[in-house]
């Protein structure tokens, strides 16, 4: 080979490259699209949690009301009973849905007012209870893990008031 050879040769060759600044970037990016997959697949699982939870949220009024009227199951005739079982099934499933999801009612009263569970509807102002303590639940509330699906409404107590006359 002659000199001129020889230089063609070393501007042809591409420099030398370690095979380790190759499995570097191959690792990084496979960490990179796991990452991302990872990703990707827990903003599905809370999407769909989200959409769930509003489709609930919409069906709790229908279940409060089955509730309330089949409280009154003790002054009703014989006949309208037998459908009140009917119902009372009915409701059943519904309340297995909302277990089969996570989605549990809490109880308020008793407990000391909390404006991220509760919604207070009405005051009364006593001696007899602490501030701020919830004396009646008008509506129940409800809650997956910690989110909120719906926030109780309440009647929350507060101390008297002196009239300065």
């Amino acid at each position: 080979m002659n000199e001129n050879e020889e230089k063609i040769e070393e501007v042809a060759a591409p420099p030398p490259v370690e095979e380790e600044d190759f499995k570097d970037k191959y690792f990084r990016l496979l960490a990179e699209m796991e990452n991302s997959r990872k990703r990707l697949q827990k903003e599905k699982h809370e999407m769909t949690r989200f959409a769930i939870e509003n489709v609930i949220s919409e069906v709790l009024t229908p279940i409060d009301t089955f509730e309330s009227a089949l409280g009154f199951t003790d002054q009703m005739n014989e006949e309208t009973r037998n459908w009140a079982k009917g119902f009372g099934m009915i409701l059943s499933q519904f309340k297995e849905i909302l277990s089969n999801h996570n989605i549990v009612s809490f109880h308020s009263v008793g407990e000391m007012f909390d404006p991220h569970h509760h919604e207070a509807v009405e005051v009364e102002e006593t001696d007899d209870h602490p501030e701020g303590t919830i004396l009646k639940e008008f509506l129940k509330g409800y809650k997956s893990g910690d989110r909120i699906i719906r926030a109780a409404r309440v009647k929350v107590a507060r101390k008297k008031s002196e009239n300065k006359e």
